[in-house]
């Protein structure tokens, strides 16, 4: 697997590191960015239902009006 360097600020990685309970800067990075594909796949998820819920609704024949 390839590997990426990134510089960041050091206090973000120390609180990140304190609130996820790790004891690496790099341990930290990489729950930060799981966490963040996770909650994506968890957007699409739910967006997808809606969107497949909108779509049936819309593909009902309308009732006449007026």
């Amino acid at each position: 697997m390839a590997k990426v360097t990134v510089t960041l600020d050091a206090e973000l990685v120390v609180e990140v590191m304190v609130l996820a309970g790790v004891g690496s800067p790099q341990d930290a990075v990489e729950v930060v960015v799981r966490d963040y594909i996770a909650r994506g796949h968890r957007t699409e998820a739910r967006t997808e239902l809606t969107d497949r819920n909108l779509r049936e609704t819309d593909a009902k024949p309308q009732e006449p009006q007026g």
